[in-house]
């Protein structure tokens, strides 16, 4: 919608109007359909506005579509708000934004981490930086980190 948008939108393809509870989703079509070179992907995002207005959001946000993807872009839709939302033919319901993908090549280990790839922390995770050994260890012990 503007200049320096890094998004376009993506509108309902509808031919009448759908109410989406609260809690309840749905799949929206958009009428796009894209194709992308390798190396890219696109991200379906949620609308700001929408989601702290009326409470509807991207469900499985970003939604991924990848560079062989060729059918139709369509959105999926959580209402988290507590009044049914109605969304009417050419409402703006999500944004796509483009972006690079870095494609990798998996390598299988034996030992589950080669020695070149060894570091410091392994495989230390959830709240493991900033507590105590004790606490990474011991997590039973009282800690709300």
């Amino acid at each position: 919608m503007t200049e320096g948008a890094s998004g376009c939108d993506l509108a309902a393809a509808l031919t009448e109007p759908v109410d989406l509870a609260p809690g309840e989703r749905g799949l929206f079509p958009t009428g796009w359909a894209i194709a992308l070179p390798l190396g890219l992907e696109a991200q379906v995002r949620p609308r700001s506005g929408l989601a702290v207005k009326r409470g509807l959001t991207v469900l499985n946000a970003p939604g991924t579509i990848d560079a062989d993807y060729r059918g139709e872009i369509r959105v999926a839709l959580v209402n988290l708000g507590q009044e049914t939302v109605r969304i009417q033919p050419g409402d703006r319901i999500a944004q796509l934004v483009v972006a690079p993908v870095v494609q990798v090549s998996w390598q299988e280990s034996a030992t589950g981490e080669p020695a070149e790839l060894s570091t410091g922390r392994g495989g230390g995770g959830f709240g493991h930086t900033g507590v105590s050994k004790k606490e990474v260890e011991d997590p039973t012990n009282g800690s709300d980190d």
